[in-house]
Parts: C-alpha cells; structure tokens; sequence
C-alpha cells in the first residue's frame, strides 16, 4: 500500500511538471525580418530587446529557438498571437 500511494503522488507531480513545463517555440522562416521579429518578441512576449534578438539569432542559425516558458493555457495565447502576426511558433 505505500508504494502505490508513493507512485500516485510521483505521478501528480509529473503531471504538474508537464502542465507547467512547456515552451513556447520560434521556427526558423524565410519571410520575416529579423527587425520584425525582434520587436514581434518584444510586443507580444515582453522580452527585451537583447533577449529578442538573441532569439531571433538562434532561430535563424539553428532553426528554432525556445522563446518562453510556461503553462500551455499561458502559451496557447502567446501562440495565437504570433501566428496572427505570421511567426512561425508551436507549443512543445
């Protein structure tokens, strides 16, 4: 019986880990400005402008970035946000 109530509570936590611990991803695209993302970041992801730019760096010479951390309820928003201004983002 102790090892099952153990294994219920590792698996709560686990759960709270993988709700809390998504990120928000930036794809590397052929369309964007490296201007426009970094003040896309900027605008809708509160980064400042050395943090956007290093984004917008990595992207580009490694296709992809993570951009933020969070829960996916928080990400989904960020998400919906950057497609509308045409980034190129998922959730992972």
């Amino acid at each position: 019986m102790v090892s099952s109530s153990k294994k219920s509570k590792k698996s709560v936590e686990t759960s709270d880990l993988k709700s809390e611990g998504r990120f928000l991803i930036l794809h590397n695209d052929n369309i964007n400005t490296f201007n426009y993302v970094i003040d896309t970041l900027c605008d809708v992801c509160n980064h400042n402008e050395a943090q956007a730019e290093q984004c917008a760096m990595i992207t580009h010479y490694k296709g992809k970035c993570d951009i933020k951390k969070g829960t996916l309820d928080e990400l989904k928003v960020l998400k919906e946000l950057l497609l509308e201004r045409k980034l190129s983002v998922t959730i992972d």
